[in-house]
């Protein structure tokens, strides 16, 4: 026996492919729509058993706000959310607010149907494919950039980032420019832009800032 659906997605099109896919295998579609944050409005007063719920950005600020309101006031809709496949986050926002099942985007419709009967069921629905990539990130996670390092490698052109380096060593002004090539009263002016950039009022200053935010690594092994 078919299960009563809605089907919202951010992009209208995939909506529509879907709706139509899961009509073809016996499923009763009651409504069909977009964006995403349009599910609420979608699902009141039509009582579907299930909603599949396409985001496309799940790791935005207020993405999970219709899933979180259905939970709230209509709490008999299962929801499956179909979104991108490996973000920690997004699976876990997901879940947070009150989702079935996550059901990677891209996903066959064998395995959406699939996901569908589990939820009806009162079962939750995941890819076991997606639960080994999410506890991958949990085993092995991967360490943010600093974004005050960053910032500063993007305010330093290449040359002030060899400046800073040679002044992380303890170079003179004289040594820098013998070991660049260059005059030393150019070596003084790259010295002064790259304090200033810094916010450094001494080579001690600067060196100190580089070696805080990891700045000196990120040059040294870049």
């Amino acid at each position: 026996m078919g299960v009563r659906l809605v089907v919202v997605d951010d992009h209208r099109l995939l909506a529509e492919a879907l709706a139509a896919a899961l009509q073809l295998r016996g499923h009763r579609v009651l409504a069909v729509g977009s964006p995403a944050g349009a599910a609420f409005d979608l699902v009141a007063g039509r009582r579907p058993e299930v909603c599949l719920l396409g985001i496309a950005a799940p790791g935005e600020a207020g993405a999970f706000d219709a899933l979180r309101r259905i939970r709230r006031e209509r709490p008999e809709i299962a929801v499956i959310v179909l979104g991108p496949m490996g973000e920690l986050h997004c699976v876990a926002g997901a879940f947070a607010a009150g989702a079935a099942g996550y059901v990677r985007s891209d996903e066959r419709i064998d395995v959406v149907e699939r996901a569908v009967a589990r939820v009806r069921a009162g079962e939750a629905a995941v890819a076991v494919e997606l639960l080994r990539c999410v506890f991958e990130q949990l085993l092995r996670p991967v360490t943010e950039p600093d974004d005050e390092a960053v910032m500063l490698l993007r305010l330093l052109t290449r040359r002030e980032i060899q400046v800073l380096v040679r002044i992380a060593e303890g170079e003179d002004t004289q040594a820098i420019a013998d070991g660049m090539g260059i005059a030393a009263s150019t070596a003084r002016t790259h010295v002064q832009r790259v304090l200033a950039k810094l916010g450094a009022r001494t080579r001690l200053e600067a060196a100190a800032v580089a070696a805080r935010t990891g700045l000196l690594e990120r040059m040294t092994r870049g």
